[in-house]
């Protein structure tokens, strides 16, 4: 099972002209539909002399969440064509942005596809892509008295932990990469026992220590 993707580690941006048109693209690493109207307003309030915002993203390992919109520009000559950069650079969890400012000189169709996919390309090419990984959340709540074990059998398992509280009781949030989270579930559940592996499987109880998922 694959659980690795390619995506960009941080903020790019490229730039094409033709024409006298000038085509700005912003590159960013998304993985919420929500923020989308966020990135739109910044772009439009810092470039709002410009005649087009057209943008594609893609969310997800099976291509299964994705958009591309040509804000007015005639079908299938923006959007498309930036998507099809994300797609052939093989990224996900990506947004892309371009902004036109129109030049006088129209490039008819042919010369919009172009314009769009150099300018996402160019972003693309300065961008530094990061691998990452699809990975599960899980909540370990102990007490006080378990911390010191529970925190070096994590350390001894090299699992990642996102984040920590220590109040009236302990918690710790951790990550598991999908394709060994179950083989790491029962290792950790192990190491926390004290315990062979053939002693016990995933869903062991402990008494001291809950394991819950949570994303």
């Amino acid at each position: 099972m694959s659980d690795a993707y390619i995506t960009l580690e941080s903020p790019a941006f490229g730039e094409y002209k033709e024409k006298g048109s000038k085509f700005l693209a912003f590159a960013y690493p998304f993985d919420d539909e929500e923020m989308l109207n966020a990135y739109l307003d910044a772009i439009r309030s810092e470039h709002h002399k410009a005649r087009h915002f057209c943008y594609a993203y893609q969310i997800g390992d099976g291509q299964d969440r994705y958009r591309m919109n040509d804000d007015g520009e005639p079908s299938g000559t923006a959007g498309k064509p930036i998507y099809g950069q994300i797609l052939s650079f093989g990224l996900t969890n990506v947004l892309i942005i371009v902004v036109r400012y129109f030049g006088g000189t129209k490039l008819g169709v042919s010369g919009l596809i172009q314009a769009y996919k150099e300018a996402a390309k160019a972003a693309l090419d300065d961008a530094n892509l990061v691998e990452k990984y699809i990975t599960s959340s899980y909540r370990l709540g102990f007490d006080y008295a378990e911390m010191g074990h529970i925190m070096n059998v994590l350390k001894e398992l090299d699992i990642e932990i996102i984040d920590k509280s220590f109040e009236s009781t302990c918690a710790v949030t951790i990550q598991l990469r999908h394709s060994i989270e179950g083989e790491m579930l029962h290792k950790l559940i192990a190491r926390i026992l004290n315990k062979s592996m053939e002693e016990v499987h995933v869903e062991t109880p402990i008494d001291f220590c809950t394991i819950t998922k949570v994303s």
